[in-house]
């Protein structure tokens, strides 16, 4: 029975769901980059230790993170957007080599599904993933790390486009012009969903599956992002003309979220 959860990586998403997890009875402790991060968590009524992934190692207080915990949920972006040459893999693989010194057995993995190629249809977890860039291919080898890994029981939740509090995506688009995809479908999930979604895999120990964790809305991105910039007040983006018999997009569903959790998503993006 799973009654001590810790949570590696504290952001937008991770305190939320820390603080849901305590109003639900759990043990819940968390990690943060740094020394005066954990002294504000800890201020807040979460217990929070300093652990720091590099290419070269960890630091911190890893032991004492990891020490006599039931469930472990990973939330550490992978800082590949931004094409910095970052080896998310290598991060990834000492932190995995520290969660199998511990006492660790059950583990839920956040990736993305950016894994997925933009032309690969529409697909589920079914679906083999096609990596079309090198964050993808990253994305994929820490995914299999684990899921691999013989001392863990891991579960992947794919998520899609996060949603939620100050975060909408249509604040990056704001404004741009001649965008391309406007025909494709979008792919996203709320916050609210994201804490659901994990807090039911932890409540019924769904481990060794992968789930594709987006909301069942699909519009297309033209009629969705025009339409949250005139919500926002936002100059809206423009897009190129498309044929509308749109062949080249993704659309992700999960056939795992209704059948093993059991899970009806709650917010509309």
């Amino acid at each position: 029975m799973i009654k001590k959860i810790a949570i590696a990586g504290l952001g937008w998403l991770g305190q939320p769901f820390s603080r849901h997890l305590q109003k639900l009875g759990y043990h819940v402790k968390g990690s943060v980059t740094s020394i005066e991060k954990a002294g504000v968590m800890q201020r807040n009524g979460i217990e929070a230790f300093p652990v720091e992934l590099s290419e070269n190692g960890i630091s911190g207080e890893v032991e004492a993170f990891l020490n006599e915990v039931d469930c472990l949920v990973i939330l550490i972006p992978p800082g590949l957007r931004k094409n910095t040459g970052a080896d998310h893999v290598a991060k990834m693989a000492h932190f995995l080599a520290e969660i199998e010194k511990a006492s660790v057995q059950k583990v839920i993995l956040v990736s993305s599904t950016s894994v997925y190629s933009d032309k690969q249809g529409a697909v589920t977890e079914k679906d083999i993933p096609i990596a079309e860039n090198d964050a993808a291919r990253q994305l994929i080898e820490v995914e299999k790390l684990f899921f691999t890994s013989e001392k863990l029981q891991t579960t992947i939740v794919r998520f899609g486009g996060l949603v939620g509090g100050k975060r909408q995506p249509v604040r990056y688009l704001a404004g741009r012009k001649d965008l391309n995809n406007g025909n494709a479908p979008v792919n996203l999930i709320h916050r609210e969903d994201c804490i659901g979604i994990l807090s039911e895999i932890i409540k019924k120990e769904a481990f060794g599956h992968i789930f594709n964790a987006v909301a069942p809305f699909h519009p297309l991105k033209k009629e969705y992002y025009i339409q949250k910039a005139t919500e926002l007040n936002l100059d809206p983006p423009s897009y190129a003309e498309e044929n509308d018999d749109i062949t080249v997009y993704k659309k992700v569903t999960s056939v795992n979220i209704p059948n093993i959790l059991g899970y009806a998503f709650k917010q509309q993006p």
